[in-house]
This record gives C-alpha cells, structure tokens and sequence, in this order.
C-alpha cells in the first residue's frame, strides 16, 4: 500500500468507479433509490463481469478469460 494521501492502494476501485459512472449512472435517471441500485446490480454483474472487455485481461472479457 501507498502512503498517506496518495491514492495508488484504491486505483482499481477508483477504475471500477469511473466505469460505473461514465457508462451507466450519468447517463440515466432513476426515480428511486431501489432503481438505481437495481440499475446498477445489473450492470455489475451480468455486463461488468461477465461481458465488457478489461485491459487487464488482454481486451477480453473476464467469462472469455476464464475459459480460456
């Protein structure tokens, strides 16, 4: 880990965050809290996880790699 006030120990979850947000939230608008959560559930788990590609992983997705 990093020191003090320096963010390089959370840069994966800063990552995942961004995605989240540049991909799904900003460009919705839910009417209540249980939607947005319902939103962002689906997006996790069956798209995030399963479909998007990762740079990572060699620009495929996580199910692509896990097969392989």
């Amino acid at each position: 880990m990093s020191r003090r006030e320096n963010c390089l120990d959370n840069t994966v979850t800063q990552r995942f965050f961004r995605s989240l947000k540049r991909e799904r939230v900003n460009y919705r608008r839910y009417q209540s809290r249980r939607e947005a959560m319902a939103g962002i559930i689906d997006y996790i788990e069956p798209f995030y996880n399963q479909k998007r590609r990762h740079y990572k992983l060699g620009s495929i997705s996580p199910a692509e790699y896990e097969m392989r």
